[in-house]
């Protein structure tokens, strides 16, 4: 279904017509170990935005993270180099500052690359976010990723974080999952694709 020009325009890709942005993911988890987007990765559009609603871990200080499959591959395993940074305050006013976290950034490592701080698990321990995918059906080029979230965490600071990076393959990206680095979750995620 094609999404509405002030929707586009909120999803900061305005000035497309409303038929460039099309929803093809929107599910709800629940207890989920991983959310498999296993289909709609095309070469139709060029860029992929994935949006991650009150993602809520059952397990105090998880992490949620990202992994792809290239075309025909298995394991969500593809090869990241990634950067990750957050801006952060506690609830209580005692600290805040801006860091760079080397442990949440690849080099060529094949986990799932980080998205969130650590997560908490209570009521209020959810995180939303934005992910960026440019490009995944090329065949020339690595493909580039962006993103941001914020994240109520375990130890009560809130945070901003935002992560980018390539996935060094030069083969179509078709599959993507997410999931938190230990646990199960519930939240929403949805997927639009751009031409």
């Amino acid at each position: 279904m094609p999404l509405g020009a002030n929707k586009a325009a909120i999803m900061g890709v305005a000035g497309v017509s409303t038929g460039d942005v099309v929803l093809l993911h929107d599910t709800d988890y629940s207890n989920a170990s991983s959310a498999e987007i296993t289909s709609g990765i095309t070469s139709t559009y060029g860029e992929y935005i994935f949006k991650f609603y009150n993602v809520n871990p059952a397990t105090d200080g998880t992490k949620f993270r990202v992994q792809f499959n290239a075309a025909a591959g298995s394991g969500f395993n593809e090869t990241i180099t990634s950067t990750y940074f957050r801006a952060w305050h506690y609830e209580n006013d005692s600290e805040a500052r801006i860091q760079y976290l080397a442990d949440d950034d690849q080099a060529q490592g094949t986990a799932g690359q980080d998205i969130t701080d650590d997560q908490g698990n209570d009521a209020d321990g959810c995180s939303a976010g934005t992910l960026h995918l440019f490009n995944p059906s090329s065949t020339t080029y690595v493909k580039h990723f962006y993103g941001y979230s914020v994240v109520d965490t375990a130890s009560a600071y809130q945070t901003n974080v935002h992560f980018a990076g390539y996935i060094n393959t030069t083969t179509a990206i078709d599959e993507v999952e997410f999931k938190m680095s230990s646990g199960n979750f519930d939240g929403t995620i949805k997927m639009w694709g751009v031409k």
